[in-house]
């Protein structure tokens, strides 16, 4: 009943409202696809990259509204000046390569000089230059091979632990192989091959994976014990290469699959010694990482994660007598974080080890005893998290990192640079501005470029001294006139209380350029609660992909971080714990209605939500298990059941075993309860999230009569839909909260 009178009422009010005010008209969509257009370009002096050279010397590109400006900077004396003239090095460039280069737009990646400036070293159009100012003379050095593009590993691809190429070792006098599953030697001059173990088999054999002591002497091999072979598959409907459809898979495996288990081993070469390690400390592995030697061959040191991840151990392997002894025991009631949260450094060959913890229930860093493995001091402490270590200077006994938290009347994710000594004392903060902060320091940590803004605030560039954290100059100051002129309207930041009465949410409001307080606006909003981090943007940007474009058809756009994401306390994320259903929402709906409350233009009973991936399941799940306030959602590729996803996220967040609590958690299985308007939209041939998960959620709607869109574009992975699915998501949204008929594409797209 609740659900028809709310519908009656919102249908009253698009009525009234909608077509006098003209939401979703074709203006308003020719606005919102030009809007990224529109807005690109407009904000000048807002560098993005600093080099700083080994002499101390920082270097930049600055852009203005005329185009790129080369600057350099000498800290000492705190001048700025433009590393060349541009307009005579643009000549030069241009006999040279006999083609055109305007100067306003050169694309030089590297740069070298001293402060005489005598001779300028650059790379342009893949070679390296010469260039004398003095003369205006250039000269050719050699050609730059081109860097291949960064490529993205797929992420379920499995260790081939059979490919490894034979380990000469460090003296080269010696060879390590694998032959019939077992460890072998060769002694190189003669060819002479020894075998070193003999319990080897195909079922159980030895990886080729092997690391000879630094001194020669020993081998650190391990013996694998297979696990699952799952695949996904799928058809690739419409290849570019032939006419027939082609069948592709992967390896993926899934939550509560059977992994390889590692049993490291240790060979004393001279003796021909085989020792079996004990793996009590480690037999019940998700996985068994970073398997290193110490420098001085003592011991080898490995990681052990457990699975369901509630015990994190780094363990070090006598290297004489192959005892165990665990260095770092991390436990935890719920989950480790070890995907983003993890740090550790080795001081002096293992002397000491820093390392990261969520422990006293805020992420913090640690000093132990490396022999002992004894906790030696908490460096950092407070209800504030370290969020990244960026440097350890072993000589001055001093770690580098970001924090955010750090600050009562800030908001609690800006990024902070700070440092802090070996005894936890000497608490330094390079950062103090209200704003997000990103730092690049020089070489040697005297000096650092500080740049800052928030989404209201463009940003400042500043030349900083890491001696007592001076101000030395302002490199930049963001100019965003040109945005504002094109009725650029700054997102608003927002808090409300969350579930408990007492946490602050944070969040935004993305308004449409033509906002009108007297108008009536449904809200969207836009959902990822993946707990692997938090999301809401907290740097300036001119526009924020889809939320700027949607809220320009006549919408307010908001993004939430509610409980159960990371980089705040550990009880703050511990919400999500075998419990991604959870999504935050209870958090959602109550920084909705606040922010509705505070304007009454905000229909928090005309709401919409959209996300991919994580944020497709969430979406998906704001009608499954949230239709009291949600009206309408549109989900992209997402993982409708925990069960159907990869191995490693789900695991770490739904836990081992796969119990009850996954079922309880799926879109899925949950199908028939769901309410409201649904779209989702699938890639083909995703796969980070299988696409059956999807079809699966498909098939348990049609079995429970509900009716809803599926969208499946041909050929596309893992994505929100790229421009087809943007269109179908706005013309949803359109239909469904405005109660307009969406223009035809012919209209809006010609």
């Amino acid at each position: 009943m609740r659900s028809f009178v709310k519908k009656i009422s919102v249908l009253f009010i698009l009525i009234t409202f909608g077509a006098a005010f003209g939401q979703g008209t074709v203006k308003e969509y020719k606005k919102a696809i030009a809007l990224d257009s529109l807005f690109r370009n407009k904000v000048f002096n807002t560098p993005s990259e600093f080099h700083w050279l080994p002499n101390n010397l920082l270097w930049y590109v600055n852009n203005t509204s005329q185009g790129k400006e080369y600057l350099w900077v000498d800290p000492t004396t705190g001048i700025q000046k433009k590393c060349f003239d541009q307009v005579a090095l643009a000549k030069l460039l241009t006999d040279q390569l006999d083609k055109d280069v305007d100067s306003d737009n050169m694309e030089i990646t590297e740069l070298d000089f001293d402060a005489s400036f005598r001779e300028i070293k650059l790379v342009f159009n893949g070679k390296r230059l010469s260039y004398l100012p003095g003369s205006n003379s250039l000269t050719a050095l050699d050609t730059i091979e081109e860097k291949k593009g960064w490529e993205r590993g797929y992420w379920g691809s499995r260790f081939d632990e059979t490919k490894n190429p034979p380990v000469v070792s460090p003296d080269s006098t010696m060879t390590a192989f694998i032959k019939n599953s077992n460890v072998y030697i060769k002694e190189n001059k003669s060819g002479e091959e020894t075998q070193l173990s003999y319990d080897g088999a195909p079922g159980f054999f030895y990886s080729t994976y092997l690391k000879w002591s630094p001194d020669g002497k020993k081998i650190m091999a391990y013996k694998v014990r297979p696990g699952d072979d799952r695949k996904i598959y799928f058809v690739e409907s419409s290849p570019t290469d032939q006419f027939q459809p082609k069948l592709q898979s992967r390896d993926y495996l899934k939550p509560g699959d059977e992994l390889p288990f590692k049993s490291p081993q240790l060979f004393l070469v001279d003796s021909k010694k085989h020792i079996e390690i004990p793996t009590n400390e480690f037999n019940h592995q998700f996985g068994l990482n970073n398997m290193d030697w110490r420098e001085d061959s003592r011991a080898f040191t490995f990681e052990y994660n457990q699975r369901g991840h509630q015990a994190y151990k780094i363990i070090e392997v006598d290297a004489s007598t192959g005892k165990v002894k665990v260095l770092v025991n991390e436990t935890s009631n719920t989950f480790i974080d070890y995907s983003s949260k993890k740090y550790r450094y080795d001081v002096k060959d293992g002397q000491e080890i820093i390392w990261t913890s969520e422990r006293d229930g805020w992420n913090h860093i640690y000093l132990y005893d490396g022999k002992t493995g004894q906790v030696k001091k908490q460096l950092t402490k407070g209800e504030w998290v370290v969020r990244k270590v960026v440097h350890v200077d072993e000589e001055k006994r001093e770690v580098y990192f970001t924090a955010s938290g750090l600050d009562k009347d800030q908001d609690p994710y800006f990024i902070h640079y700070c440092k802090v000594d070996f005894d936890g004392k000497n608490f330094i903060r390079f950062t103090k501005e209200d704003g997000n902060h990103d730092v690049t320091f020089s070489e040697d940590y005297r000096y650092y470029v500080d740049q800052y803004s928030r989404v209201d605030t463009p940003p400042m560039t500043v030349l900083k001294s890491a001696q007592g954290n001076k101000n030395m100059k302002t490199l930049q100051q963001a100019d965003h006139a040109a945005l504002l002129k094109e009725g650029w309207i700054a997102p608003e930041v927002f808090t409300a209380k969350g579930r408990d009465g007492k946490t602050d949410i944070w969040g935004v409001i993305i308004r449409p350029t033509s906002f009108d307080p007297n108008k009536t606006y449904p809200v969207i909003e836009y959902i990822y609660a993946g707990p692997h981090s938090s999301f809401v943007p907290k740097d300036f940007r001119a526009y924020y992909w889809s939320m700027s474009s949607i809220a320009e058809l006549g919408f307010i756009v908001v993004q939430i971080d509610g409980m159960g994401t990371s980089n705040r306390s550990k009880a703050f994320h511990d919400v999500c714990w075998k419990n991604l259903k959870d999504g935050g929402f209870p958090d959602r709906k109550l920084w909705i209605q606040a922010a509705a409350k505070k304007y009454p233009y905000m229909n928090a009973d005309n709401v919409g939500i959209f996300g991919t991936s994580a944020g497709g399941q969430n979406a998906a799940a704001a009608l499954v298990f949230n239709s009291d306030f949600y009206d309408v959602a549109v989900s992209s590729c997402g993982c409708h059941d925990n069960r159907m996803d990869k191995i490693w996220w789900n695991e770490q967040f739904m836990g081992y075993p796969v119990g009850p609590h996954y079922a309880a958690c799926s879109n899925v299985e949950n199908a028939a309860q769901m309410g409201g308007d649904l779209m989702l939209i699938l890639g083909e041939v995703d796969d980070n999230v299988d696409p059956a998960t999807t079809m699966q959620f498909a098939n348990a709607l049609i079995k429970a009569n509900k009716d809803f869109e599926l969208v499946t574009i041909p050929g596309m992975g893992h994505s929100s839909g790229g421009d087809f699915g943007e269109r179908k998501r706005k013309d949803f949204f359109v239909e469904h909260l405005l109660g307009v008929t969406p223009p035809s594409w012919e209209e809006v797209y010609n």
